[in-house]
C-alpha cells in the first residue's frame, strides 16, 4: 500500500493548522519539532528518478499547553524557484542529470555545457535542520545551506560554506555540544589546495541576527585529514564525537572524482559516482577536539558502508534502494529484487587509545566485559577491530541527545528490513540486547526523536515523537507521542492536512 503515496508530491500548509488530540500531551512538552525531506518529485511534466531528488519541504508541529499545530511550506531554495519558473525540472540532482532545453540557442546550450565542467550543486537542502549559533539552516550534503525561519518556515537565504570555509561539501549531521557549540564535517576536493577532510566548529554566540550577519562568519576549523587516495575520497554522511575526540569513519564507499567531474559530458548521475571497494578497509581516524591533533595508532576494519552514528563515548579502560522506480514496487517484489542488499546492522566499535609500541601482538585489547567488541594489536603496530553486532534491521537512529558522547543504554530508530519504508519504530536496550515497538496496521512512522522531561535523571525518562502517515484515507496522518519507558501511546494529535514522509528533523525547546 505504500507505493501509492511514495513519489507522489506533497502539498504546502502555510497557515497552522490545530490537531485533533487524543490522549493527553504533558504539559512540561512545549516547543517545536522542524522535519525535512523530499517533498515535490515532479514539475510540469519532468519527474525526478530518485527520491533523494524530491524538493524540500519543511515541516513543523508546535507543542503548547498540550496541543498541537502544524504548517508545512516548500523551501524556496534557487533550485525550487528556477524550476518552478520554468515548469520543469532544469537543475540537476543526486539521481538526476538534466540537460539544457532544446529550444534555447546554440550560445545558451553551450554555456549550459561549459557550466557543467566543474558540477555546481544544487542547492535543494532536503536532509536535515542544522543550528549554527542561533540560527536554523536546511542542509544536505553539499556547499550550499539555506536559512529558515523556525516560526514562519519562511526561507530566509542562501549561505555558501565556501564563502567562510574551504569545502565543497559538508555533512548534514553535525553535533552539539554541551555549551552549544556546533561541530561538523566537509570535504574540501577541488580548487582549495590538496584535497582533505575538514572538521570545523561555529561557537555558540556566532549568531548576529541584529546585522543580519551569518553564524558561519565565526567558523573555526578544528583540523584537517588527507585523503587516503586524492581521487577517491570517501563519502561520508555522518561522524563520532566524545568528551575529548571526534571519530572520522574513512569507509571504502568512495566518490570517484573524475568521474563526478566528467559526469556531466558521461550522460551518468552524480549517485552513478560512488563506488563501494569491498576489498579495501575502514579506517577510524581519532581527532582531539581540543588540540586537533590526530591519535597515532592506525585503527581499520574490515570493509563496511556506514551512514548514521549511534553515540560514542569514552570509558576507562546504500543508495540504490531509493530509486523512484524501486521504491514504487509491490513489497513482495521489491524485498525479492533487492535480497542482494543487507539489512542495516547497529555495531558497536571499541578503539583503545592505550596503544603503546610494546601492546602484545595478537592479543584482543578489548577488557570491557559488556561487549563482543574485539582490537587485536598486528605486527605492524595497527590495530584491526571487529564489532560487536547490537541489533539489525534498524535505520535512523537516535538517542537522548543529552547522553550524546557519554556513556548511554539506549537508542531508538526506524525497523527497516528489505523494504525501505519503516512500518515499526523500536527502543534497543543496549544493555539486555532487548528491544520493544511500536506499530500499526497500515502505519508508517518517521524517524523517532526523543525529548526528555525536565529535570531527567533516568536515561529515558521522556517521550518519543514520530510523525505517521498512512496510504489508508480514513486513518488521518498523526503526531504519534510515546512513553519512551514502555513505547505505550500517550497520546496522538491527528492533523487535517496533508502529510509528507520526511527523512531528519530537530526539536527546538520553548525555553530556548
Amino acid at each position: 500500500d505504500m507505493q501509492s503515496i511514495f513519489g507522489k508530491n506533497g502539498s504546502e500548509t502555510p497557515e497552522p493548522v490545530k490537531a485533533q488530540v487524543k490522549g493527553s500531551i504533558p504539559s512540561w512538552l512545549q516547543g517545536t519539532l522542524l522535519r525535512n525531506g523530499p517533498g515535490l518529485f515532479s514539475v510540469g511534466s519532468s519527474e525526478y528518478n530518485h527520491w533523494f531528488d524530491g524538493m524540500s519541504l519543511i515541516h513543523s508541529f508546535t507543542f503548547s499547553e498540550g496541543e498541537v499545530t502544524y504548517r508545512s511550506k516548500f523551501l524556496k531554495s534557487d533550485t525550487y524557484k528556477r524550476n518552478i519558473k520554468a515548469d520543469r525540472i532544469i537543475v540537476t540532482e543526486f539521481g538526476t542529470m538534466v540537460y539544457p532545453d532544446p529550444c534555447k540557442n546554440i550560445f545558451a546550450r553551450a554555456f549550459t555545457h561549459l557550466c557543467n565542467i566543474i558540477p555546481d550543486f544544487t542547492d535543494n537542502n532536503l536532509i536535515n535542520i542544522i543550528r549554527y549559533g542561533q540560527d536554523y539552516y536546511a542542509s544536505s550534503e553539499i556547499n550550499y545551506i539555506n536559512q529558515i525561519d523556525p516560526v514562519t518556515l519562511e526561507t530566509v537565504g542562501r549561505i555558501n560554506y565556501r564563502n567562510h570555509i574551504a569545502l565543497n561539501l559538508a555533512t548534514a549531521h553535525p553535533h552539539y555540544d554541551s555549551e552549544g557549540n556546533t561541530y561538523n564535517m566537509g570535504t574540501a576536493i577541488m580548487g582549495f589546495g590538496w584535497p582533505k577532510y575538514v572538521i570545523f566548529k561555529v561557537p555558540a554566540d556566532a549568531s548576529d541576527k541584529e546585522h543580519k550577519r551569518p553564524a558561519l562568519r565565526k567558523v573555526q576549523q578544528v583540523c584537517s585529514i588527507p585523503f587516503r587516495s586524492t581521487l577517491f575520497p570517501s563519502y561520508f554522511h555522518s561522524f563520532g564525537m566524545t568528551e575529548n575526540y571526534i571519530i572520522f569513519v574513512e569507509q571504502p564507499l568512495k566518490l570517484d572524482i573524475v568521474k563526478l567531474a566528467t559526469a556531466y559530458f558521461r550522460g551518468v548521475n552524480w549517485g552513478s559516482c560512488l563506488k563501494f571497494d569491498k576489498d579495501d578497509i575502514t579506517l577510524f581516524h581519532v581527532i582531539n577536539r581540543n588540540t586537533g591533533k590526530k591519535v597515532s595508532t592506525r585503527f581499520y576494519a574490515d570493509a563496511l558502508v556506514v551512514f548514521h552514528h549511534i553515540n560514542a563515548y569514552e570509558t576507562a579502560t546504500c543508495t540504490t534502494m531509493f530509486y523512484i522506480q524501486n521504491m514504487k514496487q509491490e513489497t513482495d517484489s521489491f524485498i525479492d529484487s533487492n535480497k542482494k542488499f543487507s539489512p542495516p546492522v547497529c555495531q558497536r566499535f571499541v578503539l583503545p587509545l592505550s596503544i603503546h609500541k610494546e601492546s602484545p601482538r595478537g592479543t584482543n585489547l578489548v577488557t570491557l566485559t559488556d561487549t563482543t567488541a574485539q582490537a587485536v594489536v598486528q605486527e605492524d603496530g595497527s590495530v584491526y577491530c571487529q564489532p560487536d553486532a547490537l541489533f539489525e534491521g534498524l535505520e535512523l537512529p537516535g538517542i537522548n541527545y543529552n547522553f550524546n558522547a557519554k556513556k548511554y543504554r539506549y537508542f531508538y530508530g526506524s525497523r527497516v528490513k528489505w523494504s525501505p519504508h519503516s512500518n515499526k519504530i523500536a527502543k534497543i536496550d543496549i544493555v539486555t540486547r532487548e528491544h520493544i515497538e511500536w506499530q500499526q496496521e497500515n502505519c508508517y512512522p518517521s524517524e523517532p526523536v526523543f525529548v526528555a522531561s525536565p529535570g531527567a535523571v533516568e536515561e529515558d525518562d521522556g517521550v518519543i515523537l514520530s510523525s505517521i502517515i498512512s496510504p489508508d484515507p480514513n486513518i488521518s496522518p498523526f503526531m504519534l507521542v510515546l512513553n519512551a519507558k514502555n513505547f505505550e501511546e500517550i497520546a496522538r494529535a491527528s492533523i487535517p492536512a496533508s502529510v509528507h514522509m520526511d527523512l531528519h528533523g530537530h526539536f527546538i525547546s520553548a525555553a530556548i
